[in-house]
């Protein structure tokens, strides 16, 4: 595990993940990741290899995304069961449960006022969520949970959901967020849009276990 100091030179061509994550995720055998500029293809052999992005805000120049038809919300106990319906149904091959979303509330980096969800004005109907971690110790803001109904995409709701999370994390040192590289709906135009930029690569290789 490489330091504090070590990570902060290079936040995302040093980490695939946030470096608080990285201090106590153990990788599994089956599960090896590595930095493009290290990557070649003689070690892919009987694995499956999946690009992610990484890019990192520098929380400079921040602007609130303003919606005339959506408010933008901080999500509370009562509305637990709209964040898990809202990502379970924005990702086909993703399903998360309340349990799930609890652990993600008892770490050191939870911050209430980090979770979002976007409500369309009209009907009273939540089309969007957003949730991001706050590490002190690194003065970190990563962004992990950003999502919009299907019916609901290309009307800057994702935009919107980015930049107030940005704007809610001021005081952090920098702010960093990845995605599937390979994903047909192109998050990583998104973050560029709202001010990330970078070019790390990493690959996540993964096989069966025997």
């Amino acid at each position: 595990m490489i330091s504090l100091a070590e990570y902060l030179e290079d936040p995302c061509g040093k980490l695939s993940i946030p470096y608080w994550k990285a201090r106590t995720l153990v990788v599994p055998e089956n599960i090896k990741v590595v930095h493009d500029r290290d990557f070649s293809e003689s070690l892919l052999g009987n694995w499956t290899d999946e690009r992610y992005f990484r890019l990192r805000h520098t929380m400079e120049n921040l602007r609130r995304t303003i919606l005339p038809d959506f408010d933008i919300v901080t999500a509370g106990p009562d509305d637990w069961d709209q964040l898990v319906s809202i990502i379970n149904r924005s990702y086909p091959d993703l399903q998360v449960s309340q349990e799930q979303l609890k652990r993600c509330r008892e770490t050191a980096v939870y911050r209430r006022d980090l979770w979002l969800l976007v409500r369309e004005i009209n009907t009273g109907i939540f089309v969007g969520s957003g949730i991001a971690d706050f590490d002190a110790e690194a003065g970190e803001l990563s962004l992990e949970w950003i999502q919009v109904l299907p019916e609901y995409r290309r009307r800057r709701i994702g935009q919107a959901i980015v930049s107030e999370l940005l704007f809610r994390g001021q005081g952090a040192k920098f702010a960093t967020v990845s995605g599937k590289l390979d994903n047909r709906t192109n998050p990583e135009a998104l973050y560029r849009q709202c001010g990330f930029s970078g070019n790390d690569i990493w690959h996540v290789l993964s096989r069966g276990r025997s």
